[in-house]
């Protein structure tokens, strides 16, 4: 039976023992890949291309020149660009569609010889909590195939939840990464926004995305974070701060002062069993020494609609691009410009893609921009401020990802409130850009992975990842 691996150190001790090869490793991921296809993980499996960068690798291990991720299997979210490898956003609208230069992130990972396996299936264009919404059918969860895997990174965290890479690339927009970790007991990190590079990312809402790591191990997210981040050229928004190395800054955290949202105690939205989990935190860390306080968000109610407005205000934008032009699907009856543009944006785009631009188009309109756009603006400075004055108090604020387990596949189709409710506690980081991490906290009565979210205060991504590791060890 193929051995997998928590952790990038593991890897490198069976690398240095000699009990392992890059190809070996290689090769059992794609072993896996293969045996789990009913899940629906991966659009394209880059076989060939994994298994001769593993021989490179191994050679390179051997001479001593190996770099910092040799050994790391990754898999790449279906938005991020590969050169010469198809990219889809697991849209129809970009069949066929073949990238011509490497996102940012894609270029610091090979750097540092990571094996990227294959590009996973997503929420069209990144817009979904459940990973139904892609054209290429639903992702399954492989702790109850019933089950979503989450969204719109639902690829990326089967794929590591299922040992088909040893970790995986998404991003996050309004918890994309935090949530489906949580649906499938893995860590998820959002970091501050500007931290790493949206070069070659395709776009969902320029003010909100923000690509991260999907792990095992908390280690793995911080060695991930350190290549991946850092200043870019082609991409205005980054901070110029040094990058500090958070893979080898790790040190037993200090008694600290945590908040968390009394709400996710009181409100009957809220799954019992997630309560459960959260109270026995809050008591392992009130035994532990550190202050648990229960504060109110008065804002609360507005994170969602807030979110919302403004992200599918920069979709509509974002995504006036594709119009069967340029590149991508264009529609067989198109006979003129409009016609072209009108069959290929309609027959092109998914449900929820086409109801998420023509809502953005509608708040940026003309007699509802102020009543909508410009409010959601001033509604996200608010909760920004309120936030910071409760990190200025605390140091970290707990939350649960998500209000309950991973759904049965089919519901969200239902109500799409209740979809886009799901993301309460997640919008909170992506409204203010602060960094935040979903955390594995064990299994409900079912066997469905539960996890929890913790929050802290911009750039502070090595205090979260110090706690985070400790937290865990609880």
């Amino acid at each position: 039976m193929a051995k997998f691996y928590t952790s990038l150190n593991e890897i490198k001790g069976g690398l240095q023992s000699g009990g392992v090869t890059v190809t070996g490793l290689v090769k059992n991921y794609l072993g896996q890949i293969k045996a789990n296809t009913d899940l629906n993980v991966f659009n394209e499996v880059f076989e060939q291309d994994a298994l001769t960068r593993a021989a490179e690798v191994d050679n390179r291990l051997k001479q001593g020149t190996a770099g910092k991720l040799a050994g790391m299997v990754i898999a790449i979210k279906d938005n991020i660009c590969y050169k010469d490898h198809k990219v889809s956003a697991s849209s129809k609208i970009l069949t066929g569609f073949t990238s011509i230069y490497s996102s940012t992130i894609v270029e610091r990972l090979l750097a540092e010889d990571a094996i990227i396996i294959g590009r996973t299936n997503c929420d069209e264009f990144a817009m979904g909590a459940s990973n139904e919404n892609s054209y290429f059918g639903p992702v399954k969860n492989y702790a109850d195939k019933t089950r979503v895997s989450g969204g719109s990174s639902g690829g990326s965290a089967v794929a590591v939840q299922a040992n088909m890479c040893h970790a995986a690339i998404g991003t996050d927009t309004g918890g994309s990464v935090r949530q489906p970790a949580a649906f499938c007991g893995v860590i998820g990190l959002k970091p501050t926004y500007g931290t790493i590079s949206r070069h070659g990312i395709i776009a969902y809402a320029s003010s909100f995305d923000q690509p991260g790591p999907i792990t095992k191990s908390v280690e793995d997210s911080a060695l991930l974070l350190e290549v991946m981040a850092g200043a870019d050229e082609y991409d205005s928004t980054l901070s110029r701060r040094k990058v500090p190395a958070y893979s080898s800054g790790f040190e037993k955290p200090t008694k600290k002062k945590i908040a968390y949202l009394q709400e996710s105690l009181s409100s009957s939205a809220v799954d019992a069993e997630v309560k459960a989990a959260l109270m026995n935190t809050i008591d392992k860390l009130r035994a532990e020494g550190h202050t648990v306080t229960p504060i109110a968000f008065e804002y609360l109610d507005y994170l969602v609609p807030a979110y919302y407005i403004l992200a599918m205000a920069e979709a509509s934008s974002n995504l006036a691009r594709y119009d069967g032009v340029h590149y991508g699907y264009r529609s067989p009856a198109a006979k003129d410009l409009q016609s072209t543009y009108k069959r290929s944006r309609s027959e092109g785009f998914g449900k929820e893609v086409k109801r998420r631009i023509m809502l953005g188009t509608f708040v940026l309109s003309a007699g509802y921009y102020d009543a909508y756009y410009a409010k959601a603006q001033k509604v996200r400075r608010l909760i920004k401020q309120k936030t910071q004055d409760i990190l200025n108090e605390y140091d970290f604020l707990l939350t649960p990802t998500a209000p309950e387990p991973a759904p049965l596949l089919g519901k969200e189709e239902k109500d799409q409130v209740v979809t886009y409710l799901a993301d309460i506690f997640t919008v909170q980081a992506s409204l203010t850009g602060f960094p935040a991490i979903s955390l594995p906290a064990g299994n409900n009565s079912k066997g469905l992975p539960l996890g929890l979210q913790l929050l802290t205060r911009q750039f502070e991504e090595q205090e979260l990842l110090n706690f985070s590791k400790y937290f865990l060890e609880l």
